[in-house]
């Protein structure tokens, strides 16, 4: 009885070690560009759609309601990597039921990254096309 309990356990133990083995070197973050792979990610179809209206009007080149839209981002708080003054540029994410900006923005890089925040800029995600 009790070599079957021992056998049961070092089965499950070998099988929880094989799933995360495989999980560890699996091609999960192939897909994830350098610029993005030390934070947390969103998939574009995932932000909300006051974000992913937002990102229209930056490909399309506005126009955008908010006067600040387009202008320098600072990254003040430093938690997109640092970079020379004019690099980044922000853009507001409207909120429905704020009455000003509201906290959600897009700040875009001049390399082509793209970056979602929703508590004024206290933390970022990298977003993914």
């Amino acid at each position: 009885m009790v070599n079957r309990f021992v056998s049961r356990v070092v089965g499950a133990v070998l099988v929880c070690l094989v799933v995360l083995v495989s999980g560890c070197s699996s091609d999960a973050g192939r897909d994830v560009p350098g610029w993005a792979r030390s934070m947390d990610t969103v998939k574009v179809s995932a932000l909300p759609g006051e974000a992913r209206r937002t990102l229209r009007r930056i490909d399309d080149g506005g126009p955008f309601p908010y006067e600040k839209d387009g202008s320098v981002f600072s990254n003040f708080e430093r938690e997109l990597p640092r970079q020379k003054r004019g690099y980044y540029r922000e853009y507001t994410v409207r909120t429905p039921g704020e009455r000003d900006r509201g906290a959600r923005r897009i700040v875009t890089g001049s390399g082509g990254e793209i970056y979602y925040t929703d508590d004024h800029y206290a933390s970022f995600k990298a977003v993914l096309r």
